[in-house]
C-alpha cells in the first residue's frame, strides 16, 4: 500500500514537471510578448517560471487536506458521491478553463497581428495544454475557498480592526445608518466634482443636449435619458444663464442618485449578514475606486443603467431565494418591476438581455410562475408603454438600424479594406448603396463608428432582405475575416491584458485621444472645465487618457474589463460547483448584458460598468458561500 502510495506520488510531481515545461514553452501564444518569445524561453527567467508552475500544478493535482491534515490523492478507493462531485468540478472548471485558455490565445494574436491566425498549430496546442493547467488550479481554487481558510482569517482579521474603528455602526437605527452611509459618499465623492467640475459631460452628451434644445428627437439614444439630462441643463440655464451650472446640477443629481443606491446595497448586504469587514471594504470601494467615482460623476447613461440593473440583480437573488415569500409585501415586487423598467429605458441592449432572461426566471421560479408571468407582464407593458408613448409624443425618428448592424457593416468594411478584389463588381455596386465608398475608407478594426455613421438607413429599410443576402454571400466566402472584424470590436470584453486604445488619434473637443480611451473625461460644449482642485483633475485625466494605472502590476487588472469578467466567470462557477444555485440566476443577467455588448460597436468599460458595480457582490459569494 506505501508502496503504490509512493509511486502515485512520483506520477503526479512528474506529471506536474511535464505539464509546467508544457506550459512555459507554449507561455508566448498566449501572453502578448511582441512577438518576443525568446523573452521566455531563451532566458534564465524561463527557469524560474517553470519552477513556480511545477510547484502550483503539483500542489493542484493534490486534492484538499483532510481534517486529520494529511493530504489524500487522488487515486482510488474515494467513494461515488466523491467521484460524482469530482466529475461535475473538473466539467465546470474544464469548460472556464479551455474558454480562458481560448480568449488568451485569441487576444494575444489580435493584439500582436489584428487577426487570429487560426491555422497556427502551436496556438491551439497551447490552448491545450493551458486548458489542463487552468482546470487544475480552477478546481484547486475553488476547493481552497470551500474550505474557507483563508478568506476567512483575513476577513474575521480585518473585521476586528474596522470594528474597534468605528464602534456600534451596527447597533445605530437603520434610517439614521442609512443617512450616514448616504451622505458618506457624497462627502467622498464631492472633492473629485469640484476638480472635474461642472462633471464629466462626454460620451454623446452634446447630441442628447441638442436634441432637447432644438426639439428634434432620435430614439438613438434613449429618450427618458435624453429629456433628464436635457431638461435639467435647461431649467438650470434659464435661472441662471450658466450652461456649467446646468451640468454640474445635473451631476449632483445623478450623484445622490448613485449614493442611494449603493447605501441600499451596503444595507443589504447587512440583511443577508455578510462579513463586516467585507461590507466596509464596500463602502470604501464605491466611495473612492475610480472607475466607480468616474461613472458617479459622468453624464452618460451608463451610470443610472447600471444603477438599475444592480437593483435588478438583488431582486431577482431575493426572488430565487424567498419564493412565494417574494410576493408577501408590495415592496420586492416594486423594486424589481421599477429597476427593471428604468434599466431597459435608459440603455436598448437591456431589454434584450432581460428579455432572453424570460424563460430562465419562469424555470426557477418554481411555485410562483403565475404571480412572476404576471409581474413580468406589467414590467414590460410599462416599459413598451413609456417607449411608444415617448417616441409618439416626442414624434422621435427611429428609423435608425446601425447600431444593431454594426457588426456587420464592420464585417463587410473589413472585407472591402483587405480582400476588395475578391468582390464582383455587383457585389461592390449593392455595399455601396448601404455604405458609401468614402465611408469604408475609415474602417478602423477597433471601432465601427468610423463607417456606421454613413449607414444608409433608408436603402436599408427598402430592402433588407437584399443586403442581407450580400452580407451572408460574401461571409461564406470570407468566413475568418468576419470572425476577426468582430474579435477587434469586442475582445476587450474577455481579455485582460487589452490596452483600451480604440479612440487612438480621434480630435475630440479639448483633447486628441493617444495611447488609452479609457475614458472620456472632458465636458463637450456647451460646457467648459474649471477645476476647483487642478492636481487631482489631473489625476483622473491620466487616468483617463494615459496607461499610468496599467503600468502598476495587480493593481492595473482592476482596471481590466476582461479580467473582471473572469472573476464573475469563475464565480459563477463555483457557485455551480457548490450547488449555490440561488446567485446563479443574476450571473446569468449579467452574462446576457455582457453578451449584448460584444456585439457593440467597440469595447469600454463604460458598456460593462456593471463589473465595476457587482463585483462585491460577487467577492461576498467566493468568500462567504
Amino acid at each position: 500500500m506505501m508502496k503504490n502510495k509512493i509511486t502515485g506520488i512520483k506520477r503526479i510531481r512528474l506529471a506536474g514537471a511535464f505539464l509546467a515545461f508544457a506550459g512555459t514553452a507554449c507561455l508566448p501564444y498566449i501572453w502578448n510578448l511582441n512577438g518576443e518569445s525568446l523573452a521566455i524561453s531563451n532566458s534564465w527567467f524561463g527557469v524560474f517560471l517553470w519552477g513556480i508552475l511545477w510547484f502550483l500544478t503539483e500542489k493542484a493535482l493534490v486534492a484538499e487536506k483532510t481534517p486529520g491534515g494529511n493530504e489524500k490523492l487522488r487515486i482510488e478507493g474515494e467513494t461515488e458521491k466523491r467521484q460524482r462531485r469530482e466529475r461535475r468540478q473538473i466539467l465546470a472548471a474544464g469548460l472556464s478553463a479551455f474558454c480562458f485558455s481560448l480568449c488568451l490565445a485569441f487576444g494575444t494574436s489580435l493584439e500582436q497581428r489584428e487577426n487570429v491566425v487560426f491555422g497556427n498549430g502551436m496556438m491551439w496546442l497551447a490552448i491545450g495544454v493551458w486548458t489542463v493547467i487552468f482546470t487544475l488550479w480552477i478546481c484547486k481554487g475553488w476547493e481552497l475557498l470551500a474550505g474557507r481558510a483563508a478568506p476567512d482569517c483575513l476577513l474575521k482579521g480585518l473585521g476586528v480592526t474596522l470594528k474597534s474603528w468605528i464602534g456600534k455602526w451596527d447597533d445605530m437605527p437603520g434610517k439614521k445608518r442609512a443617512a450616514l452611509l448616504f451622505c458618506f459618499f457624497l462627502v467622498c465623492w464631492l472633492p473629485v466634482f469640484l476638480a472635474v467640475y461642472p462633471g464629466f459631460f462626454v460620451y454623446d452628451a452634446q447630441d442628447e443636449f441638442v436634441q432637447v434644445e432644438m426639439r428634434q428627437f432620435t430614439t438613438h439614444h434613449p429618450l427618458p435619458h435624453v429629456l433628464m439630462l436635457g431638461g435639467i441643463i435647461l431649467a438650470v440655464h434659464k435661472l441662471t444663464g450658466s450652461y456649467n451650472l446646468g451640468i454640474a446640477a445635473y451631476t449632483l443629481f445623478q450623484m445622490c442618485l448613485l449614493s442611494g443606491v449603493f447605501t441600499y446595497v451596503v444595507s443589504y448586504m447587512r440583511k443577508c449578514r455578510v462579513k463586516h469587514a467585507l461590507r466596509m471594504i464596500t463602502v470604501l470601494y464605491f466611495a473612492f475606486f475610480p472607475v466607480v467615482v468616474m461613472f458617479t460623476l459622468c453624464s452618460a447613461k451608463d451610470g443610472i443603467f447600471t444603477a438599475a440593473l444592480l437593483l435588478l440583480l438583488i431582486s431577482i437573488y431575493e426572488m430565487a431565494k424567498q419564493g412565494e415569500k417574494f410576493f408577501e409585501s408590495r415592496k420586492s415586487p416594486i423594486l424589481f418591476c421599477s429597476s427593471a423598467v428604468i434599466m431597459m429605458c435608459f440603455r436598448h441592449n437591456g431589454m434584450y438581455a432581460f428579455l432572453v432572461m424570460i424563460p430562465l426566471l419562469l424555470y426557477e421560479g418554481k411555485g410562483i410562475r403565475k404571480k412572476l408571468a404576471g409581474l413580468l407582464g406589467i414590467t414590460f407593458a410599462l416599459y413598451f408603454m413609456a417607449s411608444i408613448a415617448l417616441t409618439a409624443v416626442l414624434s422621435a425618428n427611429h428609423a435608425e438600424n446601425q447600431e444593431m448592424l454594426t457588426v456587420p457593416i464592420q464585417q463587410l468594411a473589413r472585407v472591402y479594406k483587405y480582400d476588395k478584389e475578391s468582390l464582383s463588381e455587383e457585389e461592390i455596386e449593392t455595399l455601396y448603396e448601404i455604405i458609401p465608398e468614402e465611408a469604408l475608407r475609415f474602417y478602423a478594426p477597433k471601432v465601427s463608428d468610423g463607417v456606421k455613421v454613413s449607414f444608409q438607413n433608408e436603402a436599408f429599410a427598402a430592402e433588407p432582405g437584399k443586403y442581407a443576402r450580400l452580407w451572408l454571400k460574401i461571409g461564406l466566402k470570407h468566413p475568418f475575416t468576419y470572425l476577426n472584424a468582430w474579435f477587434m470590436t469586442s475582445y476587450g470584453f474577455w481579455y485582460p491584458d487589452t490596452i483600451i486604445d480604440v479612440y487612438r488619434g480621434n480630435s475630440v473637443f479639448t483633447f486628441t485621444y493617444e495611447d488609452s480611451s479609457f475614458f472620456g473625461y472632458e465636458v463637450e460644449a456647451p460646457g467648459k472645465r474649471e477645476s476647483k482642485i487642478p492636481w487631482l483633475d489631473e489625476c483622473y485625466r491620466r487616468m483617463s487618457l494615459e496607461i499610468a494605472q496599467q503600468k502598476i502590476p495587480v493593481l492595473s487588472m482592476m482596471f481590466s474589463p476582461g479580467f473582471l469578467f473572469w472573476i464573475f466567470v469563475f464565480t459563477a462557477g463555483y457557485a455551480f460547483y457548490r450547488r449555490n444555485y440561488k446567485v446563479l440566476p443574476p450571473f446569468a443577467l449579467i452574462f446576457l448584458v455582457w453578451l449584448t455588448v460584444i456585439l457593440g460597436p467597440t469595447y469600454l468599460p463604460r458598456y460593462v460598468l456593471i463589473l465595476w458595480f457587482a463585483l462585491p457582490g460577487a467577492i461576498a459569494v467566493l468568500a462567504e458561500g
